[in-house]
């Protein structure tokens, strides 16, 4: 019988995260909580003034970033303080209460981008050269780098009053399979006569089980439900497609991708050079199926085998004693600094170690500005439990690192290369365990778990990428989106990805109507690329040393002071060449020929 929670009181303090250097005790966040009362008064003379001067429009930003820094910290305390045990009334509405402040304030500052862009080129050029504005320099080439897309106030408002209505198909989409969804239980292959629950949140861990059975009943019924409604996911699909399409044609951009990349000022020709490189190593892909298969011992591979466990768990324990002993040798490449910050970073409490009853699930790495990054976990001992220790320390390393060296404006990084970070510490990770001599059985899960990421972050997300574009570019032409197309679409897509070894089951057309990533377009993309720059930056890593380190670590420092795109290549990843999804592909072919001859042994 396993353990009962424990309640978050009966936990030793050194395995929970020290929240004091944010705020002392609630008492003083509610303190600092009422000073921002007054805070959107502050900004009411500034509306229809910010072209007044160069030196008027640093004061603006010099009040924005400081309150936005506040309003920061007060909203980390408080989501940390929530996520220790969601029961609390207290939390929540100290939860609750800033996110309406939050609002509020933005709602008071909407005006900043449209009056700046609003201003005569002649006087943007004057500001962009100004020296008092110098520390706001990027921010302000990145506001107006959106002129020639930013529409008049009242277009605007227009546009935001139905954001809320082109979002409603994903809204619609998780309403019906989170909450509407049944689907037929499956017959239990060891309790004649008993059947097992299927649910959405149960059915990926059914398609890792070890018995073949339970895997293809739980594919077979819980697409049926999907086939069932198939043309109503069509209809929700369309919608958000056509949505996208609208709103960049009033925008004035070429198609939905464009205006969607935009944002973080990604090339188009950087999606479609993931796409045509993956595509030139999609036989190693095939091999992996081919391996798969092997090793499962099977005639004929099926999509519900593409997710069984190859080997076996190997059920090795370890204490968080003996996992935070593994992170500090595997990042031990990244040099003393590193290794010595994160020493710090243990000693002083950043993580939240245990789970207790009402603690947040899974795990996460914040950052409240200034003040140390905190690691939220749910640690049981598992070797995936220490990898998730080494992925959120990553995360909390680019955050501290950033925060070391930027100012308020820049101490943030987009979703773009926010990845990248923790995945160079999981990949250090399994080097360090691969170059440890571990036995057959170990070295055989280890390279699994590293060719699982691959397949599950490259070769699948790039897939989900190639069906967006083409299901865009048919509404962007004026074409229309059915049920048959897209199935068939999306058929073909997993018959080239995965090669000639899978059987190809007709529930497999009807796996793109339950990717709720799709109703955030374009967005998937990132894992691919990020996953690519992490696996090409901690090669460097290991076989160049201190001089790759330096970038690397310049590279965590930038934060949003320049481009995502320059960022990457500060650091030698130069994502406008295939040469880094090149490398990672080549990479796939090491891991993957290395299993092979483990296997043919």
């Amino acid at each position: 019988m396993a353990d009962l929670l424990k309640e978050r009181k009966d936990i030793a303090p050194e395995f929970l995260w020290d929240l004091t250097p944010i705020y002392a005790s609630d008492e003083a966040w509610e303190a600092a909580f009422a000073e921002t009362e007054h805070y959107a008064d502050r900004f009411k003379s500034y509306p229809g003034t910010l072209g007044t001067s160069a030196e008027h429009l640093r004061e603006f930003y010099d009040l924005y970033f400081k309150t936005f820094e506040t309003m920061e910290r007060l909203n980390g305390y408080a989501f940390q303080r929530k996520s220790e045990d969601n029961r609390q009334d207290t939390a929540q509405s100290m939860a609750s209460r800033v996110y309406s402040r939050y609002v509020q304030l933005f709602s008071v500052v909407s005006f900043v981008d449209p009056e700046i862009l609003a201003l005569p080129d002649e006087t943007l050029q004057s500001f962009l050269t100004a020296d008092c504005l110098a520390p706001y320099r990027h921010v302000l080439e990145n506001t107006i780098r959106s002129k020639a897309h930013t529409l008049t106030d009242k277009e605007e408002a227009i546009i935001a009053a139905f954001g809320e209505i082109t979002g409603a198909p994903g809204d619609t989409m998780d309403m019906l399979t989170d909450a509407d969804f049944t689907f037929d239980p499956i017959p239990d292959p060891d309790n004649p006569g008993a059947t097992i629950e299927l649910t959405e949140s149960n059915y990926i861990l059914l398609q890792r089980n070890n018995n073949r059975a339970i895997r293809e009943a739980a594919f077979r019924s819980y697409y049926k439900t999907y086939k069932g409604h198939n043309n109503t996911f069509t209809s929700l699909y369309e919608t958000n497609v056509k949505g996208d399409a609208l709103v960049a044609r009033l925008r004035h951009y070429p198609s939905s991708r464009a205006m969607s990349l935009a944002s973080n000022n990604i090339p188009e020709s950087v999606y479609d050079s993931l796409v045509d490189t993956v595509h030139e190593f999609l036989p190693l892909m095939y091999r992996y199926v081919a391996l798969r298969k092997k090793m499962l011992g099977l005639d004929e591979l099926h999509y519900y085998d593409v997710y069984a466990p190859l080997v076996k768990d190997l059920n090795n324990s370890y204490t968080y004693e003996e996992a935070k002993e593994l992170l500090l040798q595997a990042v031990e490449p990244l040099g003393e600094d590193y290794v010595n910050t994160v020493k710090m970073g243990l000693k002083n409490r950043w993580v939240d170690v245990y789970p207790n009853v009402g603690k947040s699930g899974g795990a996460y790495s914040i950052g409240t500005k200034k003040d140390h990054p905190n690691i939220l976990m749910n640690f049981n001992g598992t070797l995936d439990d220490v990898s998730t220790l080494c992925h959120e320390m990553g995360h909390s390393m680019h955050t501290y690192l950033t925060h070391q060296k930027q100012p308020a404006q820049y101490d943030d990084y987009a979703l773009f290369i926010a990845e990248v970070a923790s995945t160079v510490n999981e990949n250090l990770l399994i080097e360090k365990l691969l170059s440890g001599n571990p036995d057959k059985a170990t070295k055989l899960f280890l390279l699994n778990e590293y060719m699982e990421g691959f397949k599950g972050t490259i070769f699948r997300q790039t897939m989900f990428a190639e069906f967006e574009k083409i299901c865009h570019d048919k509404i962007d032409s004026g074409d229309a989106l059915s049920s048959t197309y897209m199935n068939n679409l999306y058929r073909d897509l997993i018959a080239q990805y995965f090669g000639p070894e899978l059987v190809i089951d007709e529930e497999v057309s009807y796996e793109w109507s339950r990717i709720p990533h799709f109703y955030r377009s374009f967005y998937v993309y990132q894992y691919a690329t990020g996953y690519s720059s992490a696996v090409a930056l901690s090669e460097a890593i290991l076989k160049e040393g201190a001089p790759a380190v330096k970038k690397y670590l310049e590279f965590l420092s930038l934060g949003s002071s320049v481009y995502c795109m320059d960022a990457l290549k500060h650091g030698g990843v130069d994502l406008s060449s295939p040469e880094p999804v090149r490398k990672a592909m080549e990479k796939f072919d090491r891991i993957l020929t290395m299993a092979e001859e483990l296997v043919a042994e």
